[in-house]
């Protein structure tokens, strides 16, 4: 597959995960829905890191430290969200 056609397959995804996001967000604001919102949102990560950044020919370790960035921050709004409403 051409690098070209590889990032429009990555751009697709990302406005189809965009519109979902902003489809749950109409849904309601529930404690469910905010959870689907959140993990739309690391998906995205994975995809902006392994697609448009390329490294998913880098080594493990930037691949986990950027994944695992998206992860640490859906979790402390999750938190924060189960903690303050």
């Amino acid at each position: 597959m051409s690098a070209s056609r590889f990032l429009l397959i990555c751009w697709a995804a990302l406005a189809t995960l965009s519109v979902c996001t902003v489809l749950l967000a109409q849904v309601g604001a529930t404690w469910l829905l905010s959870m689907a919102i959140l993990l739309v949102a690391v998906g995205k990560a994975w995809l902006i890191a392994d697609g448009f950044m390329e490294l998913r020919h880098a080594p493990r370790l930037w691949r986990r430290l950027m994944v695992s960035w998206a992860l640490v921050l859906a979790t402390v709004v999750g938190l924060t969200l189960i903690l303050f409403r």
